[in-house]
């Protein structure tokens, strides 16, 4: 059994780009299941979409848990999710976590009539549908964005465990109502710990909940002789630097980045250890920070050396994060 499963602190990973083919995937997870603990973890995958890529690499024999990092709620109605989260608890044969988010205003106009009007309303509503359907409840819900009357198909099915994507306090106040886990991404340790997790607590003491555990993405990456480590970071999250609630939230943790100037953002991230890098040993350093900064879960991301410097190369350098963080809890 992967060993994630009675951990209480643990090192996962997420595959960092659209998938266009399980090839590209397959090194990560099975990287994964050699090493016997960890997550593999996917964003929203508009190419091979995200939980056909979980389907198709336990139809390849892979036995590793799962989580969605996040799947982008506008795509779908509740009960769509909820049936691919619970496909992928049963086909894997392992609790999967199923985090949501409602995406960019930007990508919420792409694919609806508008932006959504209260999208932390929209994100607490739509994860209670989701947890209200798989738990056998007869459901009946008319919410601003979805109407649900419906009860779901009985299975005996791993459990799902229900995540939001959480940026900012109000999110992660909702994250504290209705989740099992915050995901987050991008965020400085010190916002994690003063910020995000005291918002979660609060949360979770007005709806009677635990608070939810903390799966935070980190970019990372090894030095290595004539890599230039702001351009490996400006690769990996020139995107997310070039968005508005990115930067907000960055310039809230007191990292002054802004979409204008996505090069000192890259910069100003590698500065204050958001983006980690340095010696392997010195990475698994920089990841204990967020750990003792309040994250349960730190989900490494290699997407600049994947980006730059292609597949073999962020693989390796993945190869030698996990093994550090190994050595180190061994």
């Amino acid at each position: 059994m992967n060993r994630l499963l009675n951990s209480p602190h643990h090192t996962s990973v997420v595959y960092p780009l659209q998938a266009s083919h399980l090839g590209h995937v397959m090194p990560f997870a099975r990287l994964l299941e050699r090493r016997g603990t960890g997550r593999l973890w996917l964003g929203q995958s508009l190419g091979i979409e995200t939980h056909h890529i979980f389907a198709a690499l336990t139809g390849a024999g892979i036995h590793i848990p799962f989580g969605s990092s996040v799947a982008l709620s506008p795509l779908r109605h509740p009960y769509d999710a909820a049936v691919q989260a619970r496909s992928i608890a049963q086909l894997s044969g392992l609790p999967f976590v199923a985090g949501i988010g409602p995406g960019s205003r930007e990508f919420q106009s792409a694919v609806r009539p508008a932006p959504l009007a209260r999208p932390v309303t929209a994100a607490r509503e739509y994860l209670r549908t989701m947890r209200a359907l798989i738990d056998g409840e007869t459901v009946h819900s008319d919410t601003d964005e979805h109407s649900t009357h419906a009860v779901f198909p009985v299975m005996d099915a791993p459990p799902v465990e229900y995540g939001l994507g959480v940026l900012r306090p109000a999110m992660a106040r909702a994250a504290g109502q209705v989740a099992d886990v915050a995901i987050t991404w991008l965020t400085p340790p010190p916002y994690i710990r003063d910020v995000l997790v005291p918002a979660m607590k609060e949360g979770a003491a007005e709806s009677g909940r635990p608070v939810p555990r903390v799966a935070t993405v980190v970019h990372a990456a090894v030095e290595r002789p004539g890599r230039d480590i702001p351009a490996i970071a400006h690769a990996a999250a020139r995107a997310h630097l070039g968005a508005d609630h990115y930067t907000d939230m960055l310039r809230r943790a007191g990292v002054p980045a802004y979409p204008s100037d996505t090069q000192t953002g890259a910069r100003l991230l590698v500065e204050s250890g958001t983006f980690v890098a340095g010696s392997p040993e010195q990475i698994a350093d920089g990841l204990d920070r967020y750990r003792d900064h309040g994250v349960d879960e730190v989900i490494v991301n290699v997407c600049g050396v994947l980006n730059a410097q292609g597949l073999g190369a962020a693989v390796t350098d993945l190869t030698e994060i996990l093994t550090a963080v190994d050595v180190r809890r061994a």
